[in-house]
């Protein structure tokens, strides 16, 4: 069997492919395939793993349907037409749970950073505009007993619920659409409307798959309806938010601050707007970039390559309906 992998993956992945006797093909460069690269090489290859912003489409699946499985480095799985995928009966996989608290602490961090405003602080050194104290210039916002809402209260929402409650004894509401009673439970969290997530809000995190009813949620008009001193957090996927709103909010003071490991487009251009303003906190969308949290990811992703190249269920399996 032969894999065609779309990045250089970590080698913990690789070495679970190769013991199973699996052939591994890395794409070398630091440039993402084109379409017809990507066809080429996974007409040689019995599974793909496909991490990066390559789309895996309807004309992909049509030229690649003779592939047992497509593994994807990430949780998301938006860049993926799941529906064509079912129906060529190709199972996708892809990488939950383990990345819940690396992600979590990237929010936490944003969160914190923006409160701060400590990039803008950084690149006053940088400048050399660390010369005169002024005690009314340049200040942040208390995080203490404050509402954190969570667009998305699954995995990664509740690692970043336990760090708020815990560190800054926050109140938490979620809009989901279903419950999460672990949550209820253990953190007193409140489910809320989306009306009532926008309104109540200081800080408002997003933690939710990226869908055709999320998609530009966080527009000109969900902005109007947030306080003044919220901050937005976004470390899901770039999609989900408007950037020329949010530009718009930021600078009229509609709402306070934002802290992004996800753009949109993505990767922002180095001369975007919100990079220079002093209440925004940007990432180069790095919130699964520890050492432990990559082996992880690539030993699920090498899991779910190794599960549907023998013709067995995905450990974790986008579209189950495939097996029915």
């Amino acid at each position: 069997m032969k894999v065609f992998t779309t990045r250089k993956i970590p080698q913990a992945g690789i070495d679970l492919l190769e013991a199973e006797g699996i052939t591994v093909t890395q794409w070398q460069e630091s440039r993402e395939l084109t379409q017809e690269e990507l066809i080429a090489y996974s007409k040689e290859a019995d599974g793909l793993l496909l991490s990066g912003r390559r789309k895996v489409d309807t004309a992909f699946l049509e030229a690649c349907s003779h592939l047992k499985v497509i593994s994807l480095f990430s949780v998301g799985y938006d860049n993926v037409d799941i529906k064509a995928a079912t129906k060529f009966k190709i199972p996708i996989g892809h990488t939950p749970d383990v990345l819940s608290k690396a992600t979590a602490e990237t929010a936490f961090l944003l969160m914190i950073a923006t409160a701060r405003k400590a990039f803008y602080h950084h690149k006053r050194i940088a400048k050399g505009d660390w010369d005169f104290f002024e005690p009314t210039v340049g200040l942040g916002q208390d995080l203490q007993g404050k509402t954190l809402g969570i667009l998305g209260l699954g995995n990664i929402g509740f690692e970043m619920a336990k760090y708020c409650k815990g560190a800054y004894g926050m109140d938490v509401i979620y809009h989901n659409r279903g419950n999460n009673e672990q949550a209820e439970k253990e953190l007193g969290t409140k489910k809320v409307s989306f009306e009532e997530l926008l309104a109540q809000s200081d800080v408002l995190s997003v933690h939710a798959n990226l869908t055709d009813e999320l998609k530009g949620i966080f527009n000109a008009e969900a902005f109007g309806k947030m306080k003044p001193n919220a901050i937005f957090v976004n470390t899901a996927r770039g999609g989900v938010h408007d950037e020329d709103d949010l530009k718009q909010a930021l600078e009229s003071g509609t709402i306070w601050g934002a802290g992004l490991d996800v753009t949109n487009p993505e990767p922002m251009d180095k001369n975007n707007a919100l990079l220079d303003m002093p209440n925004v906190s940007v990432l180069p969308h790095i919130g699964s970039a520890t050492k432990e949290t990559r082996d992880a990811m690539a030993v699920l992703a090498a899991k779910n390559l190794i599960a549907g190249l023998k013709g067995e269920k995905l450990p974790a399996c986008v579209n189950p309906e495939v097996y029915g």
